[in-house]
């Protein structure tokens, strides 16, 4: 029996479950794309392809700026070079060369091996900084003025042409310039692709689509040790060409096949595009266009009218409402900083794990390839884990595993480079896992109105934390603990905060911070009426 000094307290909870509304945007959407066609499936997957061009600009790096392998090329008689030196630097010029021609790497063209980690890593941590600020000055452009489509073509064509100029850097400085560029380019190609691809579909198929750009990203890592070999005699700069042309013609054609998200389109109160977007994806799908639509129209008429009555935050204002909307709520804020310092632990680590694999004595292809190779695997058990398992304790665990596989790098002793490469692709597996599910917490925790601007910041996060990866990286080449050592301690630090989030697996989206609010409070009287004792704060919906 309850406590009866429970019971204003669950009245209080039980008199307000007329304020959650009936029926949303997205539940009435749902009827009409919840059995999402084979035709408009693939055109959600084609959306998603985008993120193979995103991570082939995170990790070009790892080939471009290597630090090429070099030999003893000293006359009979001389013996002031020998094979056992830790690096060319101290030694007579004309006593040495690289094993490849100088123009294979911008380390070797620049002549950069001895200038000391803060140079060396320059190029990667300009890329990851132009990502930063490009993902707090862009990301909310999707959530406004532009929407999902524009925002991804103008990223995804800016990139590119940023890629094309790297190419004809003539020294290191312009080259770290062309790459904060390409970085601030590519900032929000991930998170719009992510959201707009989920939004194409139904609620049945959103899992899917967004395993299947996790696997698009991993065919996108996987091609740069292949491309990387095919090119190995030849200039830095011809992968960079390469890579870059490819994105133009596939924005090109992104124009053309792809829709703007009705989510997006509604939320903004672009009826008249909705429907003519939703009025594509039926006849694309041999549903009803007339009888069905009319309905529709009618429905979402009146769903908007509530909405503007009952003050619907984030669907309109300027570039930064979606910002001022979560920035307003205390309850936004928590979930947001709980879910980006979780990200700044698993990017560092996502980020910085590959650009060690030149440290453990391996072939840096193969080394490149294994950890490519590990985002398969990491992929389908993201897929696994999205339907199965609870996302919060999910980061909690993978997050848990991917430290004590980072510091075992360090116990590891150097002689044994095959444990020590697997226990580095371990921990690469299970940060990758880890990342693609904090990607799908962060769609779940937030509505429809500031989603893009969520999910943008979550990734700035993990972009923060890629941006002193190449710093502990350069350090760590001779003292292992100040590179796989930092990396397991932060990420498993971090991934406890994911403990603060409320559970989303199998919860509807919401349209608005209001409904949201609504849903909480509704989920939280559920709960509170099966427990004696328990104390909410009003304006705290989780």
């Amino acid at each position: 029996m309850a406590d009866t000094a429970t019971a204003p307290l669950l009245t209080r909870h039980k008199a307000n479950p007329a304020k959650v509304p009936s029926a949303s945007i997205d539940d009435m959407i749902e009827k009409y794309i919840g059995d999402t066609g084979a035709m408009q499936l693939l055109k959600a997957v084609f959306v998603a392809l985008a993120w193979a061009f995103d991570a082939q600009q995170v990790f070009i790096s790892v080939f471009t700026d290597a630090e090429p392998q070099w030999h003893c090329v000293g006359v009979a008689g001389n013996s002031s070079c020998t094979p056992a030196a830790a690096s060319p630097c101290a030694l007579p010029l004309g006593t040495w060369a690289w094993d490849r021609p100088a123009k294979t790497s911008v380390v070797s063209e620049w002549a950069l091996q001895c200038a000391g980690p803060a140079l060396v890593s320059l190029p990667a941590s300009s890329f990851f900084a132009g990502c930063l600020v490009g993902g707090f000055m862009l990301t909310t452009l999707a959530d406004s003025v532009l929407g999902r489509k524009k925002t991804l073509l103008v990223s995804l064509v800016s990139m590119s042409v940023a890629g094309l100029l790297t190419a004809l850097a003539p020294n290191v400085w312009a080259y770290a310039a062309l790459r904060f560029v390409s970085g601030f380019a590519r900032s929000i190609v991930g998170t719009c692709t992510l959201v707009l691809s989920t939004e194409l579909v139904g609620k049945k198929w959103r899992d899917t689509v967004s395993v299947a750009a996790f696997f698009c990203y991993t065919v996108g890592f996987m091609s740069l040790p292949a491309l990387a070999y095919a090119l190995r005699e030849e200039s830095w700069r011809s992968m960079y060409f390469w890579m870059s042309v490819p994105c133009l013609f596939y924005a090109t054609l992104l124009h053309f096949l792809a829709q703007e998200s009705p989510r997006w389109l509604l939320v903004r109160g672009h009826k008249r595009d909705a429907i003519e977007t939703l009025r594509q994806i039926a006849t694309l799908d041999g549903g009803n266009t007339t009888t069905d639509l009319s309905m529709l129209e009618l429905e979402l008429e009146a769903c908007i009218t509530m909405h503007e009555d009952g003050g619907s935050s984030g669907g309109g204002g300027g570039v930064f409402a979606a910002l001022q909307a979560m920035w307003e709520r205390p309850w936004a804020i928590r979930r947001l900083a709980a879910i980006m310092v979780a990200g700044f632990g698993v990017g560092m680590v996502y980020f910085g794990m590959p650009l060690t694999a030149g440290s453990l004595g391996s072939n840096l292809y193969l080394s490149t390839a294994y950890n490519a190779l590990a985002e398969v695997p990491s992929s389908i058990l993201s897929g696994l884990l999205m339907a199965r398992a609870n996302r919060r304790s999910s980061v909690e665990a993978l997050a848990a595993s991917a430290g004590a596989c980072s510091l075992a790098c360090v116990a590891i002793p150097q002689s044994a480079e095959a444990a020590r490469m697997a226990a580095e692709v371990l921990s690469f597996f299970a940060t990758c896992t880890a990342y693609d599910l904090i990607l799908i917490y962060s769609i779940e925790l937030f509505p429809t109105s500031v989603r893009n601007s969520a999910v943008g910041l979550v990734r700035q996060a993990m972009v923060l934390g890629g941006i002193a990866a190449p710093v502990l990286v350069a350090l760590g080449r001779d003292r292992s603990i100040l590179s796989f050592g930092v990396f397991g301690l932060v990420i498993g630090c971090s991934g406890l905060f994911a403990a603060s989030l409320p559970e989303t697996r199998g919860r509807s989206i919401s349209d608005t911070m209001e409904d949201e609010e609504m849903r909480s409070q509704a989920a939280v009287a559920s709960y509170t009426s099966t427990i004696p004792i328990a104390k909410y704060s009003d304006n705290d919906p989780v």
